[in-house]
């Protein structure tokens, strides 16, 4: 493909007529950037991030998936698009508790009819959980394992689908700062082994610094950033 994988222009998104929480938003993320969006508590952060992933519409401006205008697909098609080039990551990691590590990830996969590719995507889950270090513990459920244990089976569980785009929201707000640097190298690893975007929204600098970019957004503005000189 030419051009960037998701694009914002000119965004803005309101939820009635005097709350706006995005204003004027232009985003391009190319295929493999991984990209930080840092901002206060009610900046919009969460919204951007739902705007990009086709679960909002915006209010005025374009939301593009590969030069696509999200606004022209159904809601059937917006569905198809997110399993199968969206992937999200969310602080609650929201796995099934009956449910081992392995069924978990496997799934976004049951929407697949064939039954040979749910074959392949049980043995491609076993691989991703074993390069994450949880290959000896596939068969626990979640209450068997650590908080970064279960990010790490929810970050595994958004990319079986092999999506292009990871949308990634304060993914470790509830993970100390050592499993922090961990689920940020993970990412970035994984966004060039799977040959992912990840847009992550965060308050943690730790994970800002592992991005390649950092997009600061406040008061529904976006502008870039170095890392470095991110707030």
């Amino acid at each position: 493909m030419s051009g960037p994988l998701v694009e914002l222009r000119g965004v803005t998104h309101r939820y009635d007529a005097t709350t706006e929480v995005l204003r004027g938003v232009d985003l391009a993320v190319q295929p493999r950037d991984t990209v930080a969006v840092l901002g206060p508590s009610g900046c919009g952060k969460s919204t951007l991030l739902h705007v990009l992933g086709g679960l909002l519409p915006p209010t005025s401006g374009a939301a593009r998936f590969d030069g696509r205008d999200l606004a022209t697909m159904s809601a059937a098609e917006l569905a198809q698009l997110r399993n199968e080039e969206i992937g999200f990551v969310f602080q609650a990691h929201h796995l099934l508790p009956q449910c081992t590590a392995l069924e978990n990830v496997l799934v976004p996969t049951l929407v697949h009819r064939e039954g040979d590719v749910r074959a392949s995507a049980e043995a491609r889950a076993k691989a991703m959980l074993d390069d994450v270090g949880l290959g000896q513990r596939i068969n626990h459920r979640p209450a068997q394992l650590s908080g970064g244990e279960q990010q790490r089976v929810a970050v595994v569980r958004a990319l079986i689908n092999r999506p292009r785009l990871l949308l990634a929201d304060e993914p470790t707000g509830a993970l100390d700062n050592a499993a922090t640097d961990l689920l940020g190298d993970l990412l970035c690893d994984l966004s060039q082994k799977h040959e992912a975007a990840v847009v992550t929204v965060t308050h943690s600098q730790l994970l800002a610094e592992r991005m390649q970019r950092v997009i600061a957004l406040n008061d529904g503005t976006a502008r870039e950033v170095v890392p470095e000189a991110a707030e």
